[in-house]
């Protein structure tokens, strides 16, 4: 049983709402956004069964702040309908997000609500990536188009370690075989992409 499952907390169930709502039309890894939003909180709940209601609204709304209308008080709205917590929690995942598109992204874990929620959306994303690259045909090519992925990896492994006695050991080993899959499927493109140009 996990989070989403009913009855739902009121603080999860209004989250389901207002992520519908926001990611309808949006697309994550070729699939409806509302489905990766799900799959992060489940992915989540199934790890830490005990997360608190915050944390799972805000695993629901963690791309909120790329597909709320620019026009709404997103900080305002998050607050007055879950409390501080949650858009906390969401802004942190976002500055993260922007952070790895830096040439060496930091790694923290002193902050756990969001170190829980990002070892979700990495164990979900990841593993989608995988997924469309085997259904693609053709992985090599698939990964090869994605050198900014390839460079990442290494840092995902190295935030993996990190998280390692901090997360589950469930959620660890989980996102440890995500990358170990991942490491074996990218090793012709990583080549490539090691290989001097012309």
């Amino acid at each position: 049983m996990n989070a989403l499952a009913a009855p739902r907390h009121p603080l999860v169930r209004h989250a389901l709402t207002d992520a519908r709502t926001w990611c309808a039309g949006q697309t994550i890894d070729e699939r409806p956004a509302l489905v990766h939003a799900v799959r992060v909180a489940v992915t989540l709940t199934r790890h830490l069964p005990d997360a608190s209601p915050e944390l799972t609204a805000a695993a629901l709304l963690h791309d909120a702040p790329e597909f709320a209308p620019p026009d709404v008080d997103l900080d305002g709205i998050l607050t007055a309908r879950y409390g501080p917590e949650v858009p906390r929690i969401i802004r942190a995942l976002q500055i993260e997000h922007h952070a790895l598109d830096q040439p060496d992204p930091p790694i923290t874990t002193d902050d756990l609500p969001v170190l829980l929620a990002s070892t979700a959306d990495k164990i979900v994303a990841l593993a989608s990536l995988r997924r469309r690259a085997h259904s693609s045909g053709d992985p090599d090519a698939f990964f090869t188009a994605r050198p900014g992925l390839l460079r990442l990896l290494p840092h995902f492994q190295d935030l993996h370690q990190a998280a390692a006695g901090r997360v589950p050991a469930s959620m660890t080993d989980q996102l440890g075989h995500v990358l170990d899959l991942l490491h074996q499927d990218t090793a012709t493109a990583r080549t490539r992409l090691q290989e001097p140009g012309p």
